[in-house]
């Protein structure tokens, strides 16, 4: 049993001294040794030693002219792993630390480009949703000419959409709720942030059926005219052909309330 013992911490000691050995012989070889090691790894999916290779090379030369490209390829790594907050972390590193590196616009683009890869469909929380917003527009405004922008803008206008429908729905929920004044909210919020959205149009629509439940009939009509002003194409031209039919029978048709009729009677 001693025997054993024995030669299992040998066995150990053996191969702590070669991973010392190998550590050691890394450390000392040229930057762009280490870096060539560190992209063949990459380019061959090795993403986790890949990983080890570049940070070394970033700790032990970050003035090197090696250090922005093993940050950038850090990052990528870490994109790649489908890892994509530690990917943003890495890509937003290389921007605030190396901004003049040829790199960085592509690290900026990239680092929105994570935040995209984690906004979920529009009924769940949009954390990232509104993260890849404010970067993609962060990157548009730094590099207005880069060959990337059209790319970023036809994100912006998905992830836009994405959260416009998201106060959409809830104004609907609203709705159906019976609290228009709620509803109305909404409505106004996705009108006057997401003018741009292919829901701004039902968003005017329904705030005209909110008030118009509320009664507030001059106030639905105005509505009502916005939305033909602004959208002349838009598809809910009968709909809104029956609500103003609706608002105006009902005006010349007054239906009094409980409490109107009740001071009638007294």
């Amino acid at each position: 049993m001693k025997t054993h013992v024995y030669f299992f911490s040998l066995l150990l000691s053996v191969f702590f001294l070669s991973a010392c050995s190998s550590t050691k012989e890394v450390e000392t070889l040229p930057v762009d040794v280490q870096y060539s090691k560190a992209e063949a790894l990459y380019n061959n999916d090795d993403y986790l030693e890949a990983i080890e290779a570049f940070k070394l090379i970033i700790i032990q030369y970050p003035g090197s002219e090696f250090a922005d490209k093993a940050q950038y390829y850090l990052a990528e790594c870490r994109f790649k792993r489908g890892e994509f907050i530690l990917a943003a972390s890495e890509y937003d590193n290389l921007v605030r630390l190396m901004p003049s590196s040829p790199f960085a616009p592509l690290a900026r683009y990239k680092k929105a480009l994570s935040f995209y890869e984690l906004s979920p469909r529009a009924q769940l929380d949009q954390k990232y949703t509104k993260l890849a917003i404010d970067e993609f527009q962060n990157f548009i405004e730094f590099y207005p000419k880069d060959t990337l922008v059209q790319d970023a803008e036809t994100k912006l206008s998905e992830l836009s959409d994405k959260i416009a429908k998201k106060v959409f729905e809830n104004g609907l929920l609203y709705y159906r709720l019976e609290y228009y004044r709620a509803a109305i909210k909404y409505f106004d919020d996705l009108i006057e942030q997401y003018h741009d959205s292919q829901y701004t149009d039902d968003g005017y629509f329904w705030k005209a059926k909110c008030q118009y439940e509320r009664r507030d009939y001059t106030a639905a009509l105005n509505t009502l005219s916005i939305v033909e002003e602004k959208y002349p194409q838009t598809d809910l031209k009968e709909k809104i052909t029956k609500l103003r039919a609706d608002i105006q029978y009902d005006m010349a048709h007054p239906n009094p309330t409980f409490f109107e009729k009740l001071r009638s009677w007294l």
